[in-house]
This record gives C-alpha cells, sequence and structure tokens, in this order.
C-alpha cells in the first residue's frame, strides 16, 4: 500500500472550508505538524482559542477528507488553540515560578476526566533528561501490573518517546471507530506513546499548544478501559507538558527521579517545586545510579556521589522511595524491550524496582484511600 504524501493530504484539506472565513483551511495557513506514518495521518488545525467549540465540526470534516485518500488508514486531527499578538484578548499567564511560595497556582476543576475509569494517575518526571526518568517510569509500571493492578503506561514525552523500544513493542495501534485509539500492550500493561505514530527518527518540530493537544488526546482519545493505576512518563523539565497534565489531569502524585549529584538535584528541587505550584503530591524521590557495584569482586563505587537524593527528600519532608543501582543489566533488558522487572524478577535490580512499586501503591492508599484501596500489594 502506497504511502499518502504530503501533497495529497493538503489538496484534499483544500477542500474543507472554515465556516465564516470565505476561504479554505490550507489557504488560511491553518494547517500544521503533518505527520505521516504508514497510513496514519496526524496534524493540528490552528484556531482561535474562542472559536474553538464551534469548529469542532470542521474538524470532523477535515479528518473525513483525509480518511478518503487512497492508502489513509486513520486520521487524527486535533485542534491548537492558540491566540495570536495582539489578538482580542492575552493567554493566560503561566505560573509564577520564583520565590518559595509565591504564585501559587490551583489546579482547576476538571469538567469532563479524561481517564474517567483510572483510579490513580502517577507521574515520573525530573527536572532534567539522561537521569533514567523512562526506565524508571517502564519498570515501576511492570511492577505494579506484577503485583496484580490493572495499569497502564502514557509516554508522555512527545520530543523522545523511548517506551516503544523500552518495552518491546512495535507496530500502530489500531482504531475501530475510526475516533478512538486502542493502546498497545506488553507484558500486562497497556501503552501508548507518540512514538507508535511517528517514526522513530522522525523529529517532532511542535510548538507548546500542539504537545498540549497531543497529550489531551493520548489520554482522552484512547480506550485505556478500567486502571488501577496510569504510569505516565514525562518529558524532562518543568515547560508546558508537565503544566498541562498538572492543571488538566487530576494526578494523585509525582515521583521524581534524580541522579545523587548535586548538578542533578538541581534540577530535581524545581520539579518538585513546579508539581508542588500547581497543587499536586510528591509521592516521593528515586535516587537512580545511586551505586555501581562490580559484578566481579562486588566492590562498591559511588560514581555520581551517594545520598543525595536522601538529603533532598530530607529538605523537602517527602519520602526516599528507592536507591536504583547503576548497573549493566538494567541497560541491556532496557534496550532489548524486555524490562529487567520481567525479564529478571528475581534479581536484586528487579527486586529495587519493585519495592519501588510496593512503595507508590502504599503511599496512594494511604492518601488516596479509595484511588488505591485494593488489591494490596506484597513483594516477597
Amino acid at each position: 500500500m502506497t504511502q499518502p504524501t504530503n501533497d495529497q493530504i493538503l489538496n484534499a484539506l483544500r477542500e474543507v472550508h472554515h465556516p465564516s472565513r470565505g476561504s479554505d483551511i490550507v489557504s488560511l495557513e491553518m494547517v500544521s505538524g503533518i505527520v505521516v506514518k504508514g497510513g496514519n495521518v496526524g496534524f493540528a488545525l490552528n484556531v482561535d482559542p474562542d472559536e474553538a467549540e464551534r469548529l469542532e465540526p470542521m474538524r470532523k470534516r477535515a479528518e473525513d477528507a483525509v480518511r478518503a485518500i487512497d492508502g489513509v488508514l486513520s486520521c487524527s486531527v486535533v485542534l491548537t488553540a492558540e491566540r495570536a499578538p495582539g489578538g482580542r484578548g492575552p493567554a493566560a499567564p503561566p505560573p509564577d515560578m520564583g520565590a518559595p511560595g509565591a504564585g501559587r497556582q490551583q489546579r482547576p476543576e476538571v469538567q469532563k476526566p479524561l481517564v474517567p475509569d483510572c483510579r490513580a494517575i502517577v507521574a515520573v518526571a525530573s527536572g532534567k533528561g539522561g537521569v533514567g526518568k523512562s526506565t524508571t517510569a517502564v519498570n515501576l509500571a511492570m511492577g505494579l501490573a506484577a503485583s496484580g493492578l490493572k495499569t497502564g503506561l502514557l509516554d508522555a514525552d512527545i520530543y523522545g518517546p523511548s517506551v516503544p523500544r523500552m518495552t518491546g513493542v512495535s507496530g500502530r495501534p489500531t482504531s475501530p471507530d475510526g475516533q478512538r485509539l486502542k493502546p498497545m500492550e506488553a507484558h500486562g500493561v497497556k501503552i501508548m506513546s507518540m512514538g507508535f505514530l511517528v517514526e522513530e527518527d522522525a523529529p517532532m518540530i511542535w510548538r507548546g499548544p500542539m504537545v498540549q493537544s497531543a497529550l489531551q488526546q493520548m489520554l482522552g482519545d484512547v480506550e485505556w478501559g478500567e486502571l488501577d493505576v496510569l504510569v505516565v512518563d514525562m518529558p524532562p523539565g518543568t515547560g508546558d507538558a508537565q503544566l498541562t497534565m498538572a492543571q488538566r489531569v487530576p494526578l494523585a502524585g509525582a515521583v521524581i527521579v534524580s541522579t545523587p549529584q548535586d548538578i542533578a538535584l538541581l534540577d530535581a528541587r524545581k520539579a518538585i517545586n513546579m508539581f508542588r505550584r500547581v497543587d499536586v503530591p510528591i509521592l516521593g524521590i528515586v535516587e537512580n545510579m545511586s551505586y555501581f557495584c562490580c559484578p566481579n569482586c562486588g566492590h562498591r563505587a559511588e560514581i555520581f556521589a551517594h545520598g543525595g537524593a536522601r538529603g533532598c527528600a530530607a529538605q523537602f519532608g517527602v519520602e526516599l522511595l528507592a536507591e536504583i543501582p547503576l548497573d549493566i543489566a538494567i541497560r541491556e533488558t532496557s534496550d532489548a524491550g524486555n524490562p529487567i522487572v520481567v525479564s529478571d524478577p528475581e534479581s536484586a535490580q528487579a527486586r529495587a524496582y519493585s519495592a519501588l512499586a510496593a512503595s507508590v501503591a502504599a503511599t496512594l492508599r494511604d492518601r488516596g484511600g479509595d484511588a488505591m484501596a485494593a488489591p494490596k500489594i506484597v513483594f516477597e
């Protein structure tokens, strides 16, 4: 089957007209971010935020127009509500990330839950990249599932989705009704990632509003079904994606991942402060690459120092959830798409992640009551 081209897509979209502006959406330069993978097409329509609800039928016509192209299997279109400079009103100001205690933002009440049948949503976040956040998120999700909890895993790292490779899942999600996607699945965990919809080496050159819309669709337009826990692998940093999740989703809490050295902990503190400003509880801190034990002689080396996360946890009055060793087996199993919690559950490394899963579940039960009332997790 021939893959549709950008020109074919744009030609089809020239038949879709704005209901009040007297021209088609391509001529009006409303179309952006076209992504084609196999027969799956996705793109954004840039609209005025005041018109977003009224233009939903136009969005649907755009989807239908592209689906009619030979070779298109599915099409997903998002409306990105973005005010142009000098528009009728300013966008909402970002939270004040200045001095501690300043500019505290309350999360608005969520009128329509994006994942209505999920009992607890947990963000796994870090202040910077390269600290093993995705590896932690994947093994945490696998540990929760191994304990008997119905678990989902959302790869919210739009710009660098790595969950497909780490879980060994390839292919693309199906959409039986042409509207909602069925998540992929690995080792009993339901999984959704932008990596299933674009080529692995394709750059995601998206503006903030497009990222926000994509995240909301990966939550709300996916048939997650009934879940006990949805683990969200957040992108690193404290930007649009983090604020979208914090303000649009009723997060039960955040797990902060850091390595022990001071430079990483500086950014971990920023992540903690960001979540606190938007009223997201901090479930605790994970010290990743905490130490290295030589497999030949057993000598322990603290390559990135040790104990920094414990001190940070004490400073903020939160729990130190786990100290995960730096180990080649964790890297090898992650690269092979067979996480160590699944491939070698009795290893010391897997037991560290299993203990992390038990701690997260226990904290959720203690703080949320009904959110995690059953089943009780027991690791032996």
